[in-house]
């Protein structure tokens, strides 16, 4: 490594002097093409720690070996529906989580309820 050069401090910055500031179509095609990729990488490897083949995941969500393969190489991303019913066919489930504090401007929101609150419905008040 070259000490000379300068560390990396935002890597926004990289991103923008790359492909423009957020928002710009340049940006979004590539935020959209890392998106693809990641997700394919997710679902490959979902399937490979399933021992499942491309042909039998095609099977189980009524879609075909190629677009698997697509999906997994990052040129395409699923539907919604596809993703889940992938998911669920490799014998994993989602999990939507709003973010905490970092970097997304609030906290989980905890509510702690009473026993009458918990269970208002069959309860004579």
């Amino acid at each position: 490594m070259n000490t000379s050069e300068p560390m990396i401090q935002d890597y926004d910055a990289v991103l923008d002097a790359r492909y423009g500031k957020e928002g710009t179509p340049k940006r979004l095609k590539f935020e959209e093409d890392a998106y693809a990729y990641y997700t394919g990488l997710i679902l490959r490897d979902a399937r490979k720690d399933a021992k499942v083949s491309q042909a039998e995941l095609a099977r189980r969500t009524q879609t075909t070996k190629s677009y698997i393969s697509r999906i997994e190489n990052g040129v395409i991303i699923p539907s919604v529906a596809v993703f889940y019913r992938m998911i669920a066919a490799l014998g994993m489930t989602v999990e939507i989580v709003r973010p905490g504090v970092c970097g997304y401007g609030y906290a989980p929101q905890t509510k702690y309820l009473s026993e009458p609150e918990q269970a208002p419905y069959g309860k004579n008040k």
